[in-house]
């Protein structure tokens, strides 16, 4: 399969599964989806006008615009022109992608009952572009696994750690505010098991928080959680493994994401790993009737009762 097939089926799974989703823009999702927030324009009757975006989805996206503006009275006119939205991302290399989606006002609403804010619903007269629905389905499929798969457990290997985009399996683990050295064992979206060099009565019930130092592109990710759990390793006093469960409210959405990409990209690789076993196996069962048939001793024809009796009617006439 090649990968313009691959991007394709992914995007239509994503507009299939999340079309109606709404994502409402937070600092956490604006600095995850690299959206450039001043590049956002409303665009009507041959002019544009900067707005705030507040939500989108794959078939609407809300603004708030001023109601004094040129903008506010263009397309909310009854016969307003067609209506486009402009949107900008800015790709991993810095390097921004714009593109409009048209639209029409399907409804106006004060802002927080302000008189001099309105919130514009946009409903979309078409499917939007392939980057918005990927860059929307990749965080949407995110949250999606991080309700569903929350216990899935990624043990780190040199393979999971090159897929997950970690540098290494050594760490910090900030507990109580102080930072202490630690080796990454496993992963999840939950949690992780850590080995630490302490003693079980000092570490388990204390809150800390979780560095990951991530490339392709590089980042680091801090998560708050509690150490829940302090075993011994045998033949070590000096060090524990220890586990943690992550704070689910301030888990970061870049983790989710990275977690979800990896488990995504793991199960895709079974199901067609089994897929390729399954046929291997019934081309081989196959052979092997065919084999069993061609070898069989082919029957002798049973003799025939007419003949036997002609044969005794003549022997009789003999004697």
């Amino acid at each position: 399969m090649g990968p313009t097939i691959a991007v394709n089926q992914i995007i239509n799974r994503y507009y299939d599964l999340y079309r109606e989703n709404e994502i409402t823009f937070t600092k956490d999702i604006i600095r995850n989806l690299k959206i450039d927030l001043r590049q956002i324009y409303v665009k009507c009757a041959g002019a544009q006008w900067p707005c705030i975006i507040n939500s989108t989805s794959f078939q609407m996206a809300k603004i708030i615009i001023g109601t004094a503006g040129g903008a506010f009275q263009q397309i909310t006119k009854k016969d307003a022109p067609p209506v486009n939205i402009r949107y900008c991302f800015i790709e991993d290399d810095g390097h921004p992608i714009y593109f409009f989606v048209s639209c029409h006002v399907t409804e106006v609403t004060p802002y927080m009952n302000s008189k001099d804010l309105a919130v514009v619903t946009l409903t979309f007269t078409q499917r939007p572009p392939d980057d918005l629905i990927l860059k929307l389905g990749a965080l949407l499929d995110a949250k999606s696994g991080f309700l569903n798969r929350k216990t899935e457990r990624i043990v780190l290997n040199d393979a999971s750690k090159r897929l997950l985009g970690l540098s290494k399996k050594e760490s910090i683990i900030f507990v109580q505010n102080v930072p202490r050295r630690c080796i990454l064992w496993d992963l999840s979206f939950s949690g992780a098991k850590i080995v630490i060099m302490g003693l079980a009565n000092f570490l388990k019930g204390k809150d800390c928080m979780l560095r990951f130092m991530f490339s392709d592109p590089d980042e680091v990710v801090d998560v708050k959680g509690t150490i829940v759990k302090v075993d011994p390793i045998e033949g070590r006093r000096d060090i524990v493994s220890a586990g943690i469960n992550f704070d689910e409210n301030q888990v970061p959405l870049s983790y989710k994401i990275r977690i979800n990409d990896y488990l995504s990209t793991n199960k895709k690789t079974f199901l067609e790993a089994s897929s390729i076993l399954q046929a291997k196996r019934e081309a081989e069962e196959k052979e092997k009737a065919a084999a069993e048939n061609a070898v069989k001793p082919v029957p002798s024809p049973a003799p025939s009762v007419q003949h036997e009796q002609s044969a005794g009617s003549s022997n009789a006439s003999n004697v």
